[in-house]
C-alpha cells in the first residue's frame, strides 16, 4: 500500500524560511554529509556539508505506535544530483539504507538562488528496520517552498540543531553549510548565517554569566592532532596542531585543548581556497585557507561555534585574518606556542603547527617554511646592530685610554 503527501507552506518569513533552510541540511551523529559537484566545464558549481537523522512513528501490528530513528551514514550515495545545468536549477539528492530517499531542490534567479521542493520517503516494506509495521508501502513527503532567497555569492551556514516535524516524522539538521550556485570556482568566504544563529551570537554577546568549559582550565600543552581533507582517493589538505581555545567573558578567561582523539574532521579544496572542519559534540572549528597573489597561501578565515555545560552558547568569526603565510607547495610550520585573535574575547593557541592546504604530494608535506625564520628577521638585524654599537664603544674606550696615556708621558717630559 502506497500513501503520499504533498504539503504546500505559505509564504515564510526570513526566520522560518531559514529554519526551513536549515531543515534541508544538517544530523545527529555517525558523521557529516559532505559533498561538492562540479559542471560540464569542471568548475566547481555546488558545495553542501551537513548533517541529518529523521524519526519516524509508525502503527504496528498490535495497533500500539512505535518510533524508529534513522541515521544518515556519511558513505550515503548521492547519485542523480546536478548542479548549473543551464536551465538554472540545482538537485541534492541523498539515498541510504535500501528504502530512504532524502532530496532537495534549488532554482536561480538574477543574483539570488530559492529552495523550491525538499522531499523525504520512506518504505515501511523494509522489514529490517519496520518489521512490525501493520501497513506496509511506500510514504513519501514535499514541501514546497514559496520564499528562500540566498545571496548567490554567499555561503549559507547554520550551526544550529533545528528540528521540524511533519506527520509522522521529525526532521533534526545542523552544522549546515551550503552554496548551490557557486561562482568562478570558488566557495563563497562571505556567509548568510540563519536567524538561530544570530540569535545566540546576540545572546551570547549580551550574556553577564561567566563562562565555564567542561574542563577545569587545562595546565598541559594540548596534544597535537593530524587532519586531512580528500579531494576524490587523494589528499589535498594536511594539518598537525595542537589547539587551545582562549575564551574571555566578564575577565573570566576559559581555556580548553581540543582532544584529537574524540574530533572529527573534514572539508574541502578548490582551486584558490580550501577548508578544514573540526567538531566534536560540543565544539565547531573551520579554518579558511585562501591563495595570496597566486604564489602563497595564508589563513585568511575561523569560524568556531561552542556549547558549554551550563547549556550557554559561544560563537565568534573573522575572515579577515592573515596567519601562516607561506609559498604554494610549501607547508607552513611552527612549533612554538603562536595566538591567533579572532575577537577581543577569543583567540587560539597553537602548538607544534604545520599546515599544507595546497599542492600537497603523495599525502606528504612539503618542504617547510618555518616561522622562526620571521623571528630571524628582527633577531639577525638586531645582533648585527648589537655588534657594531659594541665595536664602537670598544674603538671609543680605546681612543680614551691610550689618549691618557700619551698625556701622562707628555707630563713626565
Amino acid at each position: 500500500m502506497s500513501r503520499s503527501c504533498r504539503l504546500s507552506l505559505p509564504l515564510l518569513t526570513r526566520g522560518s524560511a531559514f529554519a526551513l533552510l536549515c531543515l534541508l541540511l544538517g544530523t545527529i551523529e555517525i558523521g557529516a554529509l559532505n559533498l561538492t559537484l562540479n559542471n560540464s566545464h569542471n568548475a566547481t558549481c555546488l558545495h553542501a556539508h551537513w548533517q541529518m537523522n529523521f524519526t519516524i512513528k509508525y502503527e504496528t501490528l498490535n495497533h500500539g505506535l512505535k518510533n524508529v530513528t534513522i541515521q544518515v551514514p556519511s558513505n550515503a550515495s548521492y547519485s542523480g544530483s546536478h548542479c548549473d545545468t543551464g536551465d538554472n536549477v540545482s538537485q541534492i539528492k541523498v539515498q541510504f539504507g535500501s528504502s530512504f530517499f532524502w532530496n532537495v531542490n534549488f532554482t536561480r534567479q538574477n543574483s539570488v538562488y530559492f529552495i523550491d521542493t525538499i522531499c523525504f520517503s520512506y518504505d515501511t516494506s523494509d522489514n529490517d528496520t519496520f518489521p512490525d509495521a501493520k501497513v506496509k508501502g511506500k510514504v513519501s513527503t514535499t514541501f514546497e517552498v514559496d520564499t528562500v532567497a540566498i545571496p548567490l555569492d554567499e555561503l549559507f551556514r547554520c550551526h544550529s540543531v533545528v528540528t521540524v516535524t511533519e506527520e509522522n516524522v521529525t526532521h533534526n539538521y545542523w552544522d549546515v553549510f551550503v552554496q548551490a550556485f557557486i561562482q568562478n570556482d570558488t566557495i563563497s568566504t562571505k556567509e548568510y548565517v540563519c536567524d538561530k544563529d544570530v540569535s545566540t551570537e546576540s545572546t551570547t554577546a549580551l550574556t553577564t554569566v561567566p563562562i565555564t568549559t567542561s574542563k577545569p582550565i587545562p595546565e598541559e600543552r594540548p596534544h597535537p592532532g593530524t587532519y586531512s581533507v580528500q579531494n576524490g582517493t587523494a589528499i589535498c589538505l594536511l594539518a598537525t596542531m595542537g589547539l587551545q581555545l582562549n575564551i574571555t567573558k566578564d575577565k573570566v578567561t576559559s581555556l580548553l585543548n581540543i582532544s584529537p582523539n574524540t574530533t572529527n574532521f573534514d572539508g574541502v579544496c578548490l582551486k584558490e581556497s580550501a577548508m578544514l572542519w573540526l567538531n566534536d559534540s560540543n565544539n565547531y572549528l573551520e579554518f579558511l585557507f585562501a591563495m595570496k597573489n597566486g604564489n602563497r597561501f595564508y589563513l585568511k578565515g575561523v569560524n568556531v561555534s561552542l556549547t558549554f555545560v551550563n547549556g550557554s552558547d559561544f560563537v565568534a568569526a573573522n575572515n579577515s585574518l592573515n596567519y601562516w603565510d607561506a609559498p604554494i607547495g610549501s607547508s607552513y610550520m611552527c612549533n612554538k606556542e603562536e595566538a591567533i585573535a579572532i575577537s577581543d574575547a577569543f583567540q587560539i593557541n597553537t602548538f607544534d603547527l604545520r599546515v599544507q592546504p595546497f599542492d600537497v604530494v603523495e599525502g606528504k608535506y612539503s618542504t617547510a617554511e618555518d616561522c622562526r625564520a620571521d623571528d630571524d628577521r628582527f633577531v639577525i638585524p638586531i645582533a648585527v646592530a648589537a655588534s657594531l654599537g659594541g665595536l664602537v664603544v670598544l674603538v671609543l674606550l680605546a681612543y680614551v685610554i691610550g689618549h691618557r696615556y700619551w698625556s701622562t708621558e707628555y707630563e713626565h717630559f
